[in-house]
């Protein structure tokens, strides 16, 4: 009898290690820094100094859509930074639009939105960008890569 109760309490134990394992989420850290130089076309009229990071966390649920929360910082740009994005898009390429952050945005701005999980994916293998409009360059005036950060 005691035999049986400590295999079922194995089992139940087992069931509920792997159940909880299995509604667990993934979770990512990203980030850029935003130069006038890695943005394409190149900008005009860009102060010396114009700067910007951008951090970025995601959770990825094993089912669902995935959670992203970011913070954009900048200074030094020709003007009022009109909005900023996530775009599609190696070094050197522009790209597609993937997530709207701001409009307008302020220094230090924070954000969270869900995402697809192609965009999230895009995300880990360095295929995005994020970048900062301002109404002297509107296709951008800073921009950087968004690389995973090592933990």
């Amino acid at each position: 009898m005691l035999k049986t109760i400590g295999a079922a309490l194995v089992i139940a134990l087992t069931l509920a290690g792997l159940a909880t394992a299995a509604s667990q989420s993934e979770i990512y850290k990203f980030g850029a820094k935003l130069t006038a130089g890695a943005e394409v076309p190149k900008p005009t009229g860009v102060p010396a100094g114009a700067t910007g990071r951008f951090i970025v966390t995601t959770v990825e649920p094993k089912t669902g859509k995935v959670k992203l929360t970011w913070k954009l910082t900048f200074s030094h740009l020709s003007g009022k930074a009109m909005q900023a994005h996530i775009h599609l898009g190696k070094p050197g390429k522009a790209g597609n639009v993937l997530v709207a952050l701001c409009a307008p945005c302020k220094n230090g701005q924070t954000g969270k939105t869900t995402i697809a999980r192609s965009i999230e994916n895009d995300l880990e293998a360095g295929k995005t960008y994020v970048n900062v409009h301002t109404q002297k360059n509107p296709a951008g005036e800073i921009r950087g890569q968004i690389k995973v950060k090592s933990s």
